[in-house]
């Protein structure tokens, strides 16, 4: 029996295309994730590894990393399938494991796959250190600038006749439209004070 196996990152995307083509494949039950391919816990994936369970049964995906972003993760699924005498069909790639040329062109395309994504992750950081070095932070900006974080401590300390804050921070966030999270980020030693 083929079972088909497709993922896609986000919910933004839309896994048509893969159904649409693991159908025309053949796959007579076919199970879609949407998650990200470095988290571990995909419950289609482990509903299809369920199914394909039996000598001769095809676990069949689009592209090699629909199924994984790791070698680690590719081999592990490759030898737990092996095991159970099942194959890997990747269609885009031409490869089937019930082949010898299958088996290694699965693995030479695993380590491609994830020095390709190595690279991708070294030149991330390499721009974020460029950037920094230029004295670029990431993130937001900030919601208050230097002047009005000056005015929300004047204002968070300011005393009234009998020696209570006259404003709470819900007033000060208020003030400036932003949350009172917000205020106590940017305050001198914040202390709450029972009101």
């Amino acid at each position: 029996m083929r079972i088909g196996y497709g993922r896609v990152s986000t919910t933004d995307q839309n896994p048509q295309a893969q159904h649409d083509a693991l159908t025309a494949a053949g796959c007579e039950q076919i199970f879609l994730d949407k998650a990200s391919g470095k988290l571990a816990a995909r419950p289609e994936l482990d509903k299809a590894l369920l199914v394909a369970n039996r000598p001769g049964d095809q676990l069949v995906v689009t592209k090699l990393d629909r199924l994984s972003r790791t070698l680690e993760h590719l081999i592990v699924l490759s030898r737990e399938l092996e095991r159970r005498g099942v194959d890997l069909v990747v269609l885009d790639q031409g490869i089937d494991t019930s082949t010898a040329v299958g088996r290694m062109f699965f693995q030479i395309l695993g380590s491609i796959a994830e020095f390709e994504h190595a690279l991708m992750s070294e030149r991330t950081r390499d721009g974020l250190a460029a950037a920094r070095a230029r004295g670029r932070t990431g993130g937001q900006k900030p919601k208050l600038g230097p002047r009005q974080v000056a005015l929300a401590q004047q204002m968070y300390d300011e005393l009234d006749e009998r020696g209570k804050r006259r404003y709470t921070v819900a007033q000060i966030a208020a003030e400036f439209g932003v949350t009172r999270p917000t205020i106590y980020r940017h305050l001198d030693r914040p202390v709450k004070v029972a009101q």
